[in-house]
């Protein structure tokens, strides 16, 4: 009777998962919806044959990783070069160029990638010597991961005509990639990755936060803060497994850089978003494939973000175009372009909303050799005076003379200890030429000090 009853109850659930089947596959009414069901099992053969099982069993070689989770994380993958190593300074550019509370928010991962174990060892020992504070903070960590955890990297697809050796530094590199974002998908609310040979914007996590608050609610799935191929990309965590596997299942087909493209797309942010200035630029000389001569440069690159407090912009040289005196203030890529005639006349003026205790000024005009203001003076005032034709700037003291189109001063709070109303650069000589004004940048002794604080 039990074999029976257990007969029945084995042929009742056969029937109710056949049915089953048949009601998710059959053609759909008119009021209901086809549901498939997708099982890897089914798969065709030669599908099945490119499934790459991401099984990968990452070493944690130094470093001590803390909850709870980090604001950012900082990940970068470096291999043993023929010619030179960049991997401290760009460690070191990454700290020094941080705060303190910046730090805090803060984990660098460093894959090494390479399969020599003894250059891997002698990395670790490195790093461990020069940022033992780091490591022990949790700020720094160390990952490796053994070579057979890696798919083929030999006679693959040589898509692009790329030489055999190019496709498998490319695609070592794409799975590289991909191991590192494994890693650190659980560490921090944002990832951004960087290259092992470059160099930072000063307080560059407080530049991309405010970056990411001024997009409020719109939805993204990369920002870029360089132009340069997989350089100061950021990413929202929660995406790194889908971007890790992307990487991984793709890795022979075309560079990271491009692979990058097509997950954008994928994640439906069909153009890029690019801020400027860029916040990290490229150092390294010789490449990490086979030691080849790089001279790749960001030309968007700034060391440091000036704080640029809110301010008015006046001038009295004549715009052309579309290259309006604020471009030189809102420090993006574009530029005021003025016309001549430019003489002792001519000012370009910087009236604070709310007086400020100036420490640095920097000003860059000209732009491809053309186009400098060739003679001038820049000058700070400590009231402004409005009138309904123009403002003016008063109580005057100068900071000093623009050299070949050029100015940077600091520590401008010791000459002038008392909040400013304005900054203005005033034309001392008669020039022919246009000038273009790149930028026009100016520091507040408050912004200044934390910017100052105190780093290993």
């Amino acid at each position: 009777m039990r074999c029976h009853l257990k007969t029945l109850v084995q042929l009742a659930a056969g029937l109710f998962i056949l049915a089953s089947v048949y009601i998710m596959r059959r053609p759909p009414s008119e009021n209901k919806s086809l549901t498939w069901i997708w099982d890897r099992e089914t798969w065709p053969e030669e599908i099945e044959s490119h499934y790459l099982r991401f099984n990968v069993s990452i070493k944690l070689l130094a470093g001590d990783p803390q909850q709870p989770k980090k604001y950012l994380t900082v990940g970068l993958a470096s291999v043993k070069r023929q010619k030179g190593s960049y991997l401290q300074s760009t460690l070191k550019s990454i700290f020094t160029q941080s705060s303190e509370e910046e730090l805090a928010e803060m984990v660098v991962v460093v894959l090494l990638a390479d399969f020599d174990l003894n250059w891997v060892q002698q990395t670790v020992q490195t790093i461990t010597e020069e940022f033992s504070q780091h490591l022990s903070k949790g700020q720094l960590l160390v990952i490796h991961a053994r070579q057979g955890s890696y798919p083929p990297l030999t006679g693959l697809k040589r898509n692009f005509n790329d030489a055999p050796k190019r496709v498998t530094f490319r695609s070592k590199q794409n799975v590289d990639y991909s191991f590192l974002l494994h890693f650190s998908c659980n560490l921090s609310q944002y990832y951004i990755m960087l290259e092992d040979d470059v160099t930072c914007s000063r307080n560059f996590l407080s530049s991309i936060r405010e970056h990411v608050r001024s997009l409020d609610a719109s939805k993204w799935a990369t920002l870029e803060f360089s132009k340069l191929g997989y350089i100061g990309k950021l990413y929202n965590s929660r995406d790194l497994p889908t971007l890790a596997r992307f990487l991984y299942n793709f890795y022979q087909e075309m560079p990271c850089d491009f692979l990058l493209t097509h997950f954008r797309s994928l994640l439906m942010q069909d153009k890029a978003i690019r801020f400027r200035p860029s916040l990290f630029q490229h150092i390294g000389t010789y490449s990490s494939f086979q030691g080849t001569i790089n001279h790749l440069k960001d030309e968007d690159f700034v060391d440091e973000l000036a704080d640029n407090p809110p301010a008015d912009i006046d001038t009295n040289i004549l715009a052309f175009s579309t290259y309006t005196p604020d471009q030189a203030y809102n420090q993006d890529s574009s530029y005021f372009w003025g016309t001549s005639p430019i003489g002792p006349e001519s000012y370009f003026l910087v009236a604070f909303h709310k007086p400020a205790l100036v420490s640095r000024v920097r000003i860059q005009t000209g732009l491809d050799g053309k186009d400098s203001l060739a003679s001038a003076v820049v000058e700070i005032g400590r009231t402004l005076v409005k009138t309904e034709s123009k403002m003016e700037c008063s109580g005057l003291e100068t900071l000093g003379s623009l050299q070949q189109g050029q100015f940077d001063k600091s520590d401008i709070e010791k000459l002038v200890n008392t909040n400013a109303s304005c900054v203005q650069i005033r034309v001392t000589a008669e020039q022919s030429d246009w000038v273009v004004m790149k930028y026009f940048q100016i520091w507040t002794a408050k912004a200044y000090g934390s910017h100052s604080a105190d780093k290993t």
